[in-house]
């Protein structure tokens, strides 16, 4: 696969692994090796073996549209897997049969017919060797051999390790110890050669485990990968291949004769047909019968492991089966069976921003706070393979800050300046950034006034031309124009109640207008709560615990919190973009709630905004980071000098003019009890979705500060770990 694969991608599909929830999705492994992915199905275990093959071909189908993958050609190992293809046009259909499957222990009742109709449907078979060459050659008129290959260079660096010195002489064997093993063969030899230590080095598979011979010379190390098998041949004086002599071993051509040859190690096998065809005439390899012959040719074996002259004529033959000189004769095979024209397949789904990466615990729809501390959690806390999308080309969301052409560092949707009582909150976070202490003040410009916001006593004064000097004068004259409400509703209720007309017009109701396009009367009351009035001098913003801005930015920040190998991140890429082809067995969705389920009720109104962003040849622009315009004769809500959050030197300076709008990205769900009442028929859909958690300021529909967005993602990942647990339980 590695040799095709500098020429064109292989996936390989690998037997599908039952699910005992969700299911149906495909597994991406990229492996080592460059141009070659492994692709795991998992399916719901509670399907019939049909209901099995149509969503496994329906996967397969998808995952070539979606990889824009046409007129592949199909390399079958096992005939089971052939309703897979059924949606897919291949250009060849190569059948590599390396076993008679269907002489294997539970080999499936269905083998031997879908064998029989991949014969007839495939444009090339190979075997591996030439006993089941010789079995199947009647079957298909373009049939060729070939006997197992082998990367010499790679078992060779068993010959280069130098052996520590060993009490006792080693036998090995690697593989799978299943129903082809002769475990009486390897009980006899152990027990004729008590001074000889045999290795078995495998997975147990289709036997019991507690079959297998017990004895003081005879060890059961486990399976190892690939690349540690020279390792193992290292460790050994010879190999061995006490096969069974059944049905299941009646056609093998084992892979383990020229690997254990190029590793320098003498070879003791059970009589193999292919084994003793191409190799039995070899100094270095000895065939037996019987466990005495076996035992005799092991100490004959010992003794030439010792010498190298042998290795000579071992080495010109094992050159004549190199997976090099066994892919070039497979390609020119292929090259001839591909020239006849192929019929074109039109894609049933449509292809996707591009391929997939690797199989994935949770899919997060939005790259923003709350799909950001989510991943991290779920990573770094749980271990998951999470992968993380954003339709927009960054991470961060609406608080992705950059540096613009000055190189100005800017928010690119507006201000965010991070504040919060919670010690919790702020520590987490505190794990991805270090901070900027930062208090925020903003001024409201009223007439010719520049006035401190949230209204406090400077307020007052500067704007009445008063001198209120304590908060209980300043209590006074707000109760003195306060306009009492009986039942406060709106938000124009709360101002007037608090402040009375003219500050409520000067101040809140031509900002309101235009931030929300609806008169304060029409809001709900929470718009206008969170802007508070004081009696007091402080002109700070926000009165929280922790005000702070990151001190490298929120990018730098969002970038730390995802930097995990458990992670993926996939930008302009939009949950449409995703839902074809099902990447994980839970979604968390921070977009809008009623985009995710087709506007089923209708369209959930929102406030946008636009932004037009300045650099100006200067080094300040205005007194604070953020000046109000409440007049509606002026068009934009308010400016934004960055240098004030930043804290940044530079000699210019940058700032943004905000513009509240109907159209474009939602910013703010609308405050009213009908749209209320309208996403609560969406949070009922959505308690039906146990897949999907919907959460942030779209998916559920409420507007919260950047810290509010963190505790609820947090609460949310304690909830999934609390039911994960629950489950294991």
């Amino acid at each position: 696969m590695t040799r095709l694969a500098t020429e064109h991608p292989v996936y390989f599909f690998e037997e599908p692994i039952d699910c005992k929830e969700g299911g149906d999705f495909l597994e991406y492994h990229p492996t080592r090796f460059d141009g070659v992915t492994v692709i795991r199905p998992r399916i719901a275990e509670t399907l019939s073996e049909d209901e099995r093959d149509e969503r496994l071909q329906m996967l397969i189908t998808r995952f070539c549209n979606a990889s824009a993958i046409r007129n592949p050609i199909v390399w079958f190992y096992t005939p089971m897997m052939l309703p897979w293809v059924n949606g897919v046009s291949p250009k060849a259909v190569v059948y590599d049969c390396m076993d008679e499957l269907s002489q294997f222990r539970f080999a499936p009742p269905r083998l031997i017919e879908r064998e029989r109709e991949l014969l007839e449907r495939a444009d090339l078979v190979f075997t591996g060797g030439h006993s089941l060459y010789e079995a199947k050659r009647h079957l298909h008129d373009d049939i060729h051999p070939f006997p197992s290959g082998v990367d010499a260079e790679h078992f060779g660096q068993a010959r280069l390790s130098q052996r520590q010195a060993q009490e006792a002489p080693v036998f090995g064997f690697y593989g799978v110890l299943d129903e082809r093993v002769d475990l009486d063969l390897i009980a006899e030899i152990a027990r004729l050669r008590p001074a000889y230590r045999f290795e078995m080095v495998g997975p147990v598979a289709k036997i019991d485990p507690a079959s297998l011979p017990q004895a003081g010379n005879i060890s059961y190390p486990g399976a190892v990968s690939y690349r540690d098998l020279p390792a193992c041949l290292a460790r050994w004086n010879v190999a061995l291949m006490p096969f069974a002599l059944n049905d299941a071993t009646r056609f093998i051509s084992p892979t383990k004769t020229p690997e254990y040859l190029s590793g320098g190690r003498p070879v003791v096998s059970t009589r193999i047909r292919d084994v003793e065809r191409h190799y039995g005439d070899l100094e270095g390899v000895w065939i037996a019968d019987s466990a005495a012959e076996f035992a005799t040719a092991c100490d004959e074996a010992l003794e030439l492991a010792s010498r190298t002259e042998w290795l000579g004529p071992v080495d010109r033959l094992i050159a004549q089966g190199s997976w090099d000189r066994i892919v070039s004769e497979m390609t020119e095979h292929l090259a001839r069976v591909t020239e006849r024209p192929t019929v074109q397949s039109q894609p049933s789904f449509p292809t996707p921003y591009r391929s997939r990466p690797p199989a994935f615990d949770y899919q997060i729809i939005g790259a923003g706070f709350a799909g950001a501390v989510l991943a991290e959690r779920l990573a770094r806390g749980s271990g998951k393979k999470v992968i993380i999308c954003d339709k927009r080309e960054h991470i961060g969301g609406n608080a992705y800050d950059m540096h613009d052409a000055a190189g100005v560092l800017i928010h690119r949707y507006g201000p965010h300046i991070f504040h919060t009582n919670s010690a919790d909150i702020f520590d987490y976070l505190s794990r991805f950034t270090e901070w900027r202490p930062y208090e925020h003040r903003v001024l409201a410009s009223v007439g010719d006034k520049l006035l401190p916001m949230p209204i406090n006593r400077q307020t007052l004064n500067a704007l009445y031309g008063l001198r209120l000097a304590g908060e209980e004068e300043a209590a006074a004259f707000l109760a003195k124009i306060a306009e009492p409400v009986d039942v406060i509703r709106t938000s124009r209720d709360v101002v007037i109640s608090q402040v009375g007309r003219d500050l409520y017009r000067k101040f809140f109701e031509g900002y309101t207008r235009k931030q929300w396009g609806l008169d304060p009367s029409e809001l709900d009351k929470s718009v206008t709560s969170r802007v508070p009035t004081r009696t007091s001098t402080d002109d700070r913003y926000f009165l929280d615990r922790y005000q702070t801005m990151p001190l490298k930015g929120y990018t730098h920040m969002f970038g730390n919190m995802l930097d995990h190998p458990n992670i993926t991140i996939e930008l302009g890429v939009s949950y449409d973009d995703l839902s074809s082809e099902k990447l994980a067995a839970r979604t968390i969705y921070t977009g809008p709630i009623d985009q995710f389920f087709d506007f089923r009720y209708g369209a959930l109104p929102y406030r946008s905004l636009e932004f037009r962003h300045e650099t100006i040849d200067r080094m300040q622009f205005q007194p604070v980071a953020v000046v109000n315009f409440p007049s509606e004769d002026i068009p934009h809500t308010r400016i934004t000098e960055y240098k004030h959050l930043t804290g940044q030197s530079h000699a210019k300076t940058s700032i943004s003019y905000e513009y509240p709008c109907s159209e474009g990205d939602p910013y703010y769900p609308i405050p009213r009890p009908a749209n209320q009442a309208l996403y609560k028929k969406y949070e009922a859909l959505a308690a039906t979705r146990h897949d999907v958690s919907f959460i942030g300021r779209l998916g559920t529909y409420r507007y919260y500060n950047m810290d509010q967005v963190v505790g609820q993602a947090l609460a949310t990942y304690r909830k999934l770990e609390a039911v994960r647990e629950m489950a294991v339980a």
